[in-house]
């Protein structure tokens, strides 16, 4: 999807929550402890990362030419808040995911070099070498574990949200989708869940539930407004967000967890630094005001790992 078309779905998507949101405060359910900017429609400015200091003995866990360097290439999957997003001019990215990479690349004395690049082409591109990196909420499950090594930094996953006139009371069983239109985003493990319990809803003999899949997060919220679609399946800690700025959506329930991590290449010898540099944020304190600027503090992990085994 080109820039362009991209700029005017989030400009869409900002305004419709401007004008709908009637400037709702924050709930706990959102996750609590946010900015109060984001609840009026402003996405939170606070500066959690300039003050990060480099940490000398995580950099030295990073291979001697990547320290020679000093930089190193980031692909970064840009949807909506509180993940990753474009600001108004454009071409300004800003989210949770842009605050951690750049604070760890400071733990580690490290500059990016970062290239927006769609979800679904970030895991095959560290494969083949053309990025060091990549954030977009990367889930760690099983299936990516074979061809990927992450470092987790947060915990988010699998969720639902529907308009407020919705039946749906709660989702703990995917047939229960069965003959609705579900709208979710292209290339994710949402996508991959829905498919692949798709069947089910024939065994049970139910009408098969339609999954339509969408390149841009912003394009997912119209589909549901405009009553394309009955529900979302997104992440736990996007899904809240959006919901405090739309009028007329709430969120429905939590579905599964999952273990969110920085994605690299199978074998990267880059993973230990950045484990090292992930809890030396939490340890100064940086990773907790992460959190709380982006209203995510239920994503909190207590150590960051490489590659664990996916969350059952």
């Amino acid at each position: 999807m080109s820039r362009s078309r991209h700029t005017a779905l989030f400009a869409l998507f900002t305004v419709t929550a401007l004008t709908l949101a009637g400037c709702a405060e924050p709930t706990d359910a959102a996750g609590g402890g946010s900015d109060r900017a984001a609840a009026k429609g402003k996405t939170p400015t606070t500066d959690v990362v300039s003050k990060v200091r480099k940490d000398e003995a995580a950099a030295k866990l990073l291979p001697a030419g990547v320290r020679e360097a000093g930089t190193l290439r980031i692909a970064s999957s840009v949807g909506a808040p509180p993940g990753a997003f474009h600001e108004e001019d454009g071409s300004t990215v800003a989210g949770a995911d842009i605050d951690f990479a750049d604070a760890v690349a400071r733990v580690l004395g490290l500059k990016l070099t970062r290239e927006v690049a769609s979800f679904e082409a970030i895991l095959p591109a560290l494969g083949s070498g053309k990025y060091d990196l990549g954030t977009g909420n990367f889930g760690v499950t099983d299936e990516r574990r074979r061809t990927i090594d992450f470092v987790t930094y947060i915990n988010d996953g699998q969720g639902f949200a529907v308009r407020e006139d919705s039946e749906l009371k709660k989702v703990d069983d995917l047939v229960q989708l069965c003959g609705l239109d579900v709208a979710t985003g292209a290339g994710t493990t949402f996508e991959v869940t829905l498919q692949e319990n798709l069947p089910r809803c024939a065994e049970t003999g139910k009408k098969p539930y339609k999954v339509k899949t969408y390149a841009d997060q912003a394009a997912v919220w119209i589909s549901l407004q405009q009553n394309r679609s009955d529900v979302v399946m997104s992440t736990i800690n996007g899904l809240r967000y959006a919901v405090t700025q739309q009028e007329g959506l709430r969120f429905l329930n939590e579905f599964k967890r999952l273990d969110v991590g920085f994605a690299f290449k199978k074998g990267s010898p880059l993973t230990p630094a950045f484990q090292a540099a992930v809890n030396r944020l939490k340890e100064d304190g940086t990773y907790d005001r992460i959190l709380k600027k982006w209203g995510t503090a239920e994503s909190a992990i207590e150590t960051s790992e490489i590659s664990p085994p996916e969350l059952k």
